[in-house]
């Protein structure tokens, strides 16, 4: 009988062990058994080109919900058919470790900015006792600035070396929360008009983001069983950043377009909204992990026992790259990144060792929510490289008899109609890459468009080096218990 211990040890090797399994046997079937790998690519393609037209019809679909979205007057909307808004209360959470004053001021004149006044927004800013005088200094400067700009600022210094925590965003969110609870508390707020915002400190918002989300919170039959989702843009300094994080900037960007307009795998991710009464009731977000902006949500599912979900905003948040003067550490900041975001594969054993005691949940439910948390990462860790790399070496390494079957000599063929077919979701990509572009600064030449372009020939390279690599970095970490702790992302603004 397993211990607690080595039973969830099992559930942690398991997602590496699936990854590790498939990219072994891809290679030992390229030597041993060449056609049955032939046929394994050939099958594997086929569904992969339906896949990205999958991906396409639904990237599309969403793009023009987002692209009603922002031209509507979503406070007019508001007042006009919700006249108790007023009692619901925005709060805004702000982590802030070693970032500059200069990131978190656009920040806070983007909520300034907003249609939604104000002067009904509370900002909470969260930072860390072990950067105590770089804290300081923020707040006082916030103040000088900010002071009566909002309905209230509220500072919080998260203690270092509490018990059961690693330090990071989760942890400090945590502690502001439960600091949030006595202010809340004093002044008689009810939890469930509390609409809570869990932002990056570099989140700059759209003007109609407030009137947007609380529109969508009292439209909700139970808001507080709803986390809502926001289109993640990292496009605040998408022009002074390289190629390479441009590419995967407008990657995860379009990944997170196609999760809202197919909810049956939405997750809350970076930033997002949520009911203050949901987070106290799962316990606040988890202080002892990495990925704790998706754990939040399968707290709350487990804890409302399947019945929670979330609720897609075609409105967008727009936030920095991880972009530093020096392009090599650009490039390590990027990796770092992915690989933190890949790490969320801790909440597969999380899961596992929940469904044990949620009898009450119907198994199909937990068989599909683990499914799309688990094949997630299977494809993240594995696709670039069986298409690009392990789809090659049967082609490459095949006897003499294999050489000459017909399969061999069709299967390049094949592949490459497939590949082609499969590069229409590239071409809607980089379209839309266009699209979402924000202005282009003055000192940048024409030119720079044309560069916009060409770098998606990239493509391959970034899959490889800074999505798949980095992913089964995280499941392989895991697997061995080595665990991660939070890696803070660059947001630095480059001079110009």
């Amino acid at each position: 009988m397993l211990s607690d211990y080595h039973r969830y040890r099992l559930y942690e090797i398991l997602p590496g062990l699936s990854i590790w399994l498939t990219l072994v046997l891809c290679v030992v079937l390229s030597f041993v058994r060449p056609i049955w790998m032939i046929y394994v690519i050939i099958v594997f393609d086929i569904y992969w080109v339906l896949r990205v037209g999958y991906f396409s019809v639904y990237l599309i679909l969403s793009w023009t919900r987002f692209m009603r979205a922002i031209k509507k007057n979503w406070f007019e909307f508001l007042q006009k058919d919700f006249p108790k808004w007023e009692e619901k209360k925005n709060v805004v959470f702000l982590p802030i470790y070693n970032e500059s004053f200069t990131v978190l001021k656009e920040t806070l004149n983007a909520l300034q900015r907003s249609s939604y006044p104000a002067e009904k927004i509370t900002v909470v800013i969260a930072g860390e006792e072990r950067k105590k005088e770089h804290f300081d200094d923020i707040k006082e400067k916030v103040k000088e600035v900010f002071e009566d700009k909002f309905a209230d600022l509220l500072f919080y210094s998260h203690p270092e070396d509490l018990p059961g925590e690693i330090p990071g965003k989760g942890s400090n969110i945590h502690h502001a929360e439960f600091e949030f609870k006595k202010y809340a508390d004093k002044k008689n707020w009810a939890y469930e008009d509390i609409i809570m915002s869990v932002f990056d400190v570099d989140t700059v918002v759209h003007p109609e983001y407030f009137a947007h989300l609380t529109c969508m919170y009292c439209r909700h039959p139970n808001p507080t069983r709803s986390s809502f989702q926001p289109v993640t843009l990292y496009n605040n300094n998408l022009w002074e950043s390289p190629a390479i994080l441009r590419i995967m900037a407008f990657g995860t960007s379009f990944w997170m377009l196609f999760s809202l307009a197919r909810l049956d795998n939405l997750v809350t991710f970076s930033s997002h909204s949520m009911s203050f009464k949901a987070a106290m009731d799962c316990g606040g977000h988890a202080k002892d992990i990495v990925s704790e902006d998706s754990r939040i949500f399968f707290q709350c599912w487990l804890r409302y026992n399947g019945q929670y979900e979330v609720t897609p905003l075609y409105i967008p948040v727009s936030m920095d790259t991880v972009t530093d003067h020096n392009i090599l550490v650009s490039l390590k900041n990027l990796y770092l990144q992915q690989r933190r975001w890949a790490w969320g594969a801790e909440n597969i054993p999380y899961l596992l060792w929940n469904f044990r005691k949620k009898k009450e949940i119907d198994w199909w439910k937990k068989a599909t929510i683990l499914f799309h948390e688990w094949e997630g990462k299977w494809s993240w860790a594995v696709v670039a490289i069986l298409v690009t790399v392990l789809g090659r070496l049967p082609l490459w390494f095949a006897s003499g008899e294999v050489r000459q079957s017909t399969i061999f000599f069709n299967t390049p063929y094949v592949l490459e109609t497939l590949m082609t077919m499969a590069m229409a979701g590239l071409f809607i990509s980089a379209i839309m890459s266009m699209l979402i572009l924000p202005p282009r600064p003055r000192h940048y030449g024409h030119h720079r468009y044309l560069l916009m372009v060409a770098q998606w020939i990239l493509v391959p390279l970034s899959l490889i080096f800074f999505s798949a690599i980095p992913c089964i970095d995280a499941v392989t970490h895991l697997m061995f218990g080595d665990y991660l702790g939070f890696n803070v992302s660059t947001k630095k603004r480059l001079a110009k």
